[in-house]
Parts: C-alpha cells; sequence; structure tokens
C-alpha cells in the first residue's frame, strides 16, 4: 500500500483510527476461554465490529511471543484474517525491531515475506543499518521510532542539542514518504509543530491517545498534514472497553466514537 492509497482510505472512513491490537491472554474475556485459540477470536471479533471505522490495525508482537509458538501462530492467523477480509486495511507489526546486516534483513523478511504485514515499527539506535533492510521492499513501510509516548523518553530522545529525536527525522526524512513514517506520541503535542518542520509530508503513527493520556484535539491541531499525515492509535481505550460477553459491541461503541471526533478535524 503506498501514501495515496492509504490516503485515499482515510478520506473514504472519514477517519486515521489505528485500533493497537495488545490482546494478552490474561485480559480476555470469560466468554472466550474455552476457545481453541482465544486470542485469535479476540481479535476477529474485535476486527470485525471494528474495521468500519478503522484505517490501521497494530498488532504488538510482545503480546504473542509472551506465548511462544502459540502466540506467535494466533499472530499469523491474525493478520491472514485482516488480509484476506479487509485488505484495504493497513497492517503495522508493532516489532520495534532495531539490529544491523544480515540480522536487519531477517526481521525483515520475517515480517514482510512471510507474514505479509504492510509496515513493521524500528528503532534507528543503531544506525541506518537497522532501518534500510526495510526499505528494500516495495510497497512496505518502516515505521521509525522518533519520539515516543513514554515518560522517560525524555532521558534520550529529548536530550542533546539538538534533541536526538530531531537528528533522527533529519536523518530519515529524505526517505520516501511512501515506505517511511515515524512514530511521534501524543503525550507531547506541543513538540509536533517541531516534527512537522522537519518532515511535513510523512505520516506519522500517534500512539498515546486515550489510556496514556494524549489529546486527539491537539494532536490534529500541530500534526495534521494536506494528506491527514497521521494513524493515530488507541489500544486498551477500544480492545478492553468491555470485559464481558458485549466486548466486541463496545469496541465498536469506542472506535466509532473516536473516528467521529477525527472526521470533525479533516
Amino acid at each position: 500500500m503506498n501514501y495515496s492509497e492509504l490516503y485515499s482510505q482515510i478520506l473514504s472512513k472519514r477517519s486515521y483510527l489505528c485500533v493497537g491490537l495488545d490482546s494478552d491472554e490474561a485480559l480476555l474475556p470469560e466468554c472466550l476461554s474455552g476457545a481453541e485459540n482465544p486470542v485469535f477470536e479476540f481479535n476477529r471479533q474485535i476486527i470485525d465490529a471494528t474495521a468500519e471505522f478503522t484505517v490501521c490495525y497494530k498488532p504488538n508482537t510482545s503480546f504473542y511471543e509472551a506465548y511462544g509458538v502459540r502466540g506467535w501462530k494466533q499472530l499469523e492467523m491474525t493478520v491472514q484474517y485482516i488480509k484476506e477480509n479487509y485488505p484495504d486495511i493497513f497492517v503495522i507489526i508493532d516489532a520495534k525491531r532495531g539490529d544491523i546486516g544480515n540480522t536487519a534483513k531477517r526481521y525483515a523478511k520475517a515480517f514482510f515475506e512471510n507474514m505479509d504485514a504492510d509496515a513493521v515499527t524500528v528503532s534507528p539506535y543503531m544506525g541506518s543499518d537497522a532501518v534500510t533492510p526495510f526499505l528494500e521492499y516495495p510497497g512496505k513501510w518502516a515505521v521509525i521510532l522518533g519520539l515516543t509516548s513514554n515518560e522517560s523518553a525524555s532521558e534520550f530522545e529529548l536530550s542533546g542539542e539538538p534533541a536526538l529525536y530531531k537528528k533522527v527525522l533529519t536523518q530519515f526524512s529524505s526517505e520516501s514518504k511512501d515506505n517511511t513514517m515515524f512514530v511521534v506520541g501524543a503525550t507531547r503535542p506541543e513538540l509536533f509543530q517541531e516534527v512537522r518542520k522537519i518532515c511535513p509530508d510523512h505520516f506519522l503513527l500517534v500512539p498515546g491517545v486515550g489510556a496514556q493520556g494524549g489529546d486527539l484535539a491537539s494532536v490534529a491541531k500541530y500534526g495534521l498534514n494536506a494528506h491527514c499525515g497521521l494513524l493515530v492509535n488507541s489500544s486498551r481505550g477500544i480492545i478492553y472497553a468491555s470485559n464481558g460477553a458485549d466486548f466486541a459491541a463496545a469496541a465498536r461503541r469506542e472506535a466509532s466514537a473516536l473516528a467521529a471526533r477525527m472526521s470533525e478535524t479533516l
């Protein structure tokens, strides 16, 4: 999926919502306890309930890797389900890989060839060698950590002159906006103006709206560009809106409400 196709989906749905599938087996509703693949069944119902309002799904690999082969299988099943049933929805694997040489190439192969994801989150802190292998796949994206939403990000990303996050954005802003986007957390909306000075046209993946306290209105005010340029992620606020048998319906309500607020900003 290229830049124009992603933007077309945003216009079609009047939404730039990314739903984070941080699906923790320990937090699943009791009604799924007898399922053969409970995480996949949870994801399937969440996806079916929210796809109308969603342009992107983002499974975080840690919630699947924690259960070994069984978890990884359900991650693959989840991506395959999206690809087969909602092929126009963008899929980001939130893996935050960050190694070099043949290792980075194998990570790219795992997610782009074997899993057929559209994008992978990548840590750039070992240098461009950690990112380049992810840029060698036509139609696939590297989502590069820039300014993350966690509180301790300030220990490194905001340090130095210029700040490290600015160095990262500057280093990779010359890469094509068709295969590169940046992670910029919603918890520091005042810095979106600085981000947009460096990369005015690229898409930004924005975590931190909802449970982490990020404000959608501020993100939209300072982060939107002429082609939207935002994928705003919500995970817990949507997928855990209810822990009862109505979990999918509750997720749909939350996704619908957030998408409606996004529509007002477009």
